[in-house]
């Protein structure tokens, strides 16, 4: 299974196409504030969650089996979900590795005292088609894998 944490994801499109391509299923979590009336594909099922900075998080810890695919932003989540043996990948394509979780996590919480402490950070840059593209190419390339 394909599961976006949909929060802001900007790559769900591609994820559906890819899901459908591959014959997978996909979950998208999101809060109700983002709820749509789109139609989607059967394949395709939504997960609202209340508001709340941890909910969608919790609801894809649940839902999350080895073998499944995460795309999110959130290193946290990650490391929650990579000891499930689910694979775990932002929107940029590039994958959470369990040997590289951790570093991540301490730039966070490096950037944050940071903020906290008045000190300017940067943002991250805006997406482009360029950018969607390169995660389009890159989670096909895994799903493609034996």
């Amino acid at each position: 299974m394909l599961i976006v944490d949909g929060d802001g994801s900007p790559v769900k499109e591609e994820v559906i196409r890819l899901g459908e391509f591959f014959q997978l299923p996909v979950l998208i979590v999101t809060s109700v504030d983002h709820y749509t009336t789109k139609e989607y594909p059967d394949f395709v099922r939504f997960i609202y969650v209340d508001k709340g900075a941890d909910s969608a998080d919790y609801q894809i810890v649940k839902e999350i089996h080895a073998g499944d695919i995460l795309i999110t932003q959130d290193y946290g989540l990650a490391s929650l979900v990579l000891p499930k043996k689910a694979r775990v990948f932002h929107h940029s394509g590039k994958e959470y590795l369990p040997e590289t979780i951790d570093f991540l996590l301490t730039q966070r919480y490096l950037g944050t005292q940071m903020r906290k402490s008045g000190k300017r950070t940067k943002g991250p840059k805006a997406f482009t088609k360029d950018d969607r593209q390169a995660f389009f190419e890159q989670l096909k390339k895994v799903l493609q894998e034996p």
